[in-house]
């Protein structure tokens, strides 16, 4: 297994869901973890816990990472316990509705965009002075098979991962001479708390259609993203690892 001793990462988002898994899976290789959350203090605050209680390293750090101020104070804040930061996983979301585009408008857009494309900016621009200077950094976006698949009523959320993929490969293409990878790890349908209400024969229909024939875990995605975090992964950029069962093939 390929260690992250001696890395710093900040995951977004990451009190829970994927987020949380991501972080614990980079905590357990070594990585100190800067844990980010919004709306759930006292959930950020728990996973640090249990990361410390089983030999690692983390600490939570609010803000809304859609927000420059915001932005720049959790970095300041980052910098200030761990010095700086090697690794940035880009996971953050918000709601995801369903919407019929009688009933879609440019704010809804807007709302999805905010996501996954500023904070990602808002992040990197925070970062890569630093990353530039010490040879190294680890860009990973959180992105989605939505891109590939065109889920109707779903055209803001699409448009939105469209671009962060864009936005991914642009990166990759100016920063990779410096020593920065960016990469985009695209899971499938991954059940986590966000879907505790969904019905059965809605995942049954989603897993009749993947290869593989069964969801995923989020542990599969944490793998992912550790892989491409390591130095294992250092020859890596640009890219979109599916990480769903061959739900899509590129």
């Amino acid at each position: 297994m390929e260690t992250l001793n001696g890395r710093t990462a900040l995951v977004t988002g990451a009190s829970r869901g994927l987020g949380a898994a991501i972080a614990l899976e980079l905590a357990r290789r070594g990585a100190k973890v800067a844990v980010n959350y919004f709306a759930n203090q006292e959930r950020a605050e728990h996973l640090c816990r249990h990361i410390k209680q089983h030999g690692g390293e983390a600490a939570p750090f609010h803000a809304d990472v859609r927000q420059e101020a915001d932005v720049e104070r959790m970095i300041r804040s980052i910098d200030a316990m761990y010095d700086h930061v090697d690794i940035a996983v880009i996971n953050a979301t918000g709601p995801q509705p369903l919407i019929p585009i009688e009933h879609q408008t440019w704010e809804k857009y807007l709302d999805q965009l905010e996501f996954f494309v500023k904070s990602p900016l808002l992040i990197v621009r925070q970062l890569i002075t630093g990353m530039k200077k010490r040879g190294f950094g680890r860009i990973i976006q959180i992105g989605s098979e939505v891109f590939e698949l065109g889920n109707p009523m779903f055209a803001n959320y699409v448009a939105a991962k469209g671009a962060q993929l864009g936005q991914t490969r642009s990166w990759a293409r100016e920063l990779g001479p410096t020593g920065i990878t960016v990469n985009l790890v695209a899971p499938g349908w991954i059940p986590t708390e966000r879907h505790v209400n969904v019905a059965h024969a809605e995942m049954d229909a989603y897993t009749e259609r993947v290869p593989m024939k069964h969801m995923g875990t989020a542990e599969d995605v944490a793998n992912t993203v550790a892989f491409l975090s390591s130095d294992a992964g250092r020859f890596i950029t640009g890219q979109k690892i599916s990480v769903n069962g061959g739900n899509t093939l590129e």
